[in-house]
């Protein structure tokens, strides 16, 4: 499509935005009616851990949100030549979980909780055991029930709770929606696609809850499936989105989605037996399931597509945090000698560089934990490498740990699904940034998981593009099922590669995950060093 035709497009209103609040960066995409980017914005932000909560201000929510528009705004104007004064329809994403409590005149009760907080166990605990249905610590309603636990002061003003996604719907359109996959990290969701009624009225009979004057059911959001309009972009809200006054108001909203959901989107895994990967600060497995699982596992959480069929979630609170900081201490070693090695580059060196490791990362042993990690029972984080004096301690094999050590506790979690519960698939497709350098990664984790793992072109586009696609959904009208809808309007020339696991590797990556399993008890202990000290 040339560069006036898409001007045409944008000065019509016939264009999409997708906005997705991640982890480290908030990031805007612009599409056009056939699922095209033409322009982006984003906006790098970092959490943070304060009073051993760790959170994101609300002061930096709305201004990320302004700013990664503003940049994507100003990226069209350089290109195309147009400003952007009306938009088809907005979608916002963002990472899924975590607790935003408001009271009744909208004001946020408590600093975002979000998910990478592991301090609701008793909570999570108690649920599990009162639904039949496993509650993670950092679902929204173990954050609630941890805070009426501890007689928080907080909980007795609460008059709204929603997810980060939801809370930036909520400002842009008045509406207080949410999508149904985002929601199934709130709250159990039931077969008709909405909050299990029968989980909330066991909530609601608790002694600790029945104390307030609120009803759970009361302060939650709407659930909307995709495809359903999910509000119009208000007159505040475009004053919010676009200050300069340029943006009009009215744009169709489509209910907000959290992360996973939008992973499901931009690898098109949404049907029967489809499975998907996502790799970043955190990471994610999610397979659509055929039948419901023979019993509750604590390290499996069961989540929803965004039309509401039920997923089973491998969720690892940490990933990429522990290899990004090693790459910094490269990437300082190469300024020392004068070498100037973009981020691209210096990551591409180091990964293909484990080409030359041994296939057990030659007896070294990981833990990129910066954060707490449930599926191993960790409660805090300790990034930790150790090797014996035998080890053969070189860069080769100290990268190949930083990449089993990503994925370890994945394969944790994985080895439940398949196992124990006999799950299959048809495809796994990955996405993230440490798949950038073509092979490496994605081999590892084949290995690591002994399955085949594929890569898809439109995936790199990520979970922005992904939620500016369920937007284009809504004005479809939802005519056709959104398994069809991608199979047959966004995913037509697509390209996958697919690798397979090696012999050779997976060997090596039993030897690594038997280490990694043995060593454990060293990584909990490390939580004695404290970071006051």
């Amino acid at each position: 499509m040339n560069i006036a035709k898409i001007a045409q497009l944008i000065e019509s209103g016939q264009t999409t935005l997708g906005v997705e609040f991640g982890s480290t960066q908030i990031k805007a995409v612009l599409i056009t009616p056939d699922f095209q980017p033409i322009a982006s914005g984003s906006f790098l932000w970092e959490n943070s851990l304060q009073d051993g909560i760790w959170t994101y201000s609300q002061t930096e929510i709305l201004t990320g949100l302004k700013q990664s528009y503003a940049q994507l705004a100003a990226n069209v104007s350089s290109k195309y030549h147009v400003p952007i004064k009306k938009l088809a329809s907005i979608g916002i994403s963002a990472m899924m979980h975590g607790y935003l409590p408001f009271d009744q005149a909208g004001k946020l009760l408590v600093p975002f909780r979000t998910w990478r907080n592991t301090i609701t166990s008793d909570a999570a605990t108690e649920l599990t055991d009162l639904f039949d249905f496993n509650i993670p610590l950092r679902w929204s309603i173990a954050h609630l029930y941890h805070a009426i636990l501890h007689d928080e002061e907080h909980v007795k003003q609460i008059a709204y709770l929603t997810t980060l996604a939801g809370y930036v719907h909520w400002q842009l359109s008045g509406e207080k929606n949410i999508g149904v996959g985002d929601a199934s990290g709130m709250f159990p969701i039931d077969a008709a696609g909405q909050f299990d009624q029968s989980c909330l009225k066991k909530f609601n009979t608790l002694k600790k809850v029945q104390k307030y004057p609120w009803k759970i059911e009361e302060i939650l959001p709407h659930v909307l499936k995709a495809g359903e309009i999910a509000g119009h972009l208000s007159d505040e809200g475009a004053h919010l989105l676009d200050p300069t006054g340029t943006l009009q108001p009215g744009s169709v909203m489509a209910p907000p989605e959290g992360d996973a959901g939008t992973g499901m989107i931009s690898t098109n895994s949404v049907r029967l037996r489809t499975g998907n990967i996502s790799v970043g600060t955190s990471e994610f497995s999610m397979v659509v399931l055929e039948k419901p699982l023979k019993k509750v596992h604590r390290d499996i959480d069961i989540v929803n597509t965004p039309t509401g069929a039920p997923v089973a979630m491998v969720h690892i609170n940490n990933c990429s945090s522990d290899i990004n900081a090693w790459a910094q201490v490269f990437s300082e070693f190469a300024a020392r000698l004068g070498k100037n090695i973009t981020a691209d580059q210096l990551y591409s060196k180091l990964f293909l560089d484990t080409t030359k490791a041994d296939a057990d990362a030659g007896g070294l042993v990981n833990y990129s934990y910066l954060s707490g990690e449930p599926i191993t029972q960790t409660q805090e984080g300790r990034p930790l490498l150790l090797r014996t004096p035998s080890s053969n301690f070189t860069l080769a094999n100290l990268m190949l740990a930083q990449l089993y050590s990503a994925f370890a506790p994945l394969r944790i979690g994985m080895d439940i699904l398949t196992k124990e519960e006999g799950i299959t698939t048809d495809v796994m497709i990955a996405q993230g940034g440490l798949f950038k350098t073509p092979v490496v990664g994605q081999q590892v984790l084949s290995n690591m998981l002994n399955l085949p793992i594929s890569i898809m072109t439109n995936a790199s586009a990520g979970g922005p593009w992904g939620m500016a696609v369920l937007a284009q959904y809504v004005l479809s009208g939802a005519q056709e099922s959104l398994a069809d809808y991608l199979d047959t309007k966004v995913f037509v020339k697509s390209e996958i590669m697919t690798l397979s696991p090696e012999t050779e590797g997976v060997k090596g990556a039993e030897k690594y995950l038997a280490r990694f399993r043995k060593a454990l008890s060293l990584e909990n202990q490390a939580t004695v060093l404290k970071d006051e000290e």
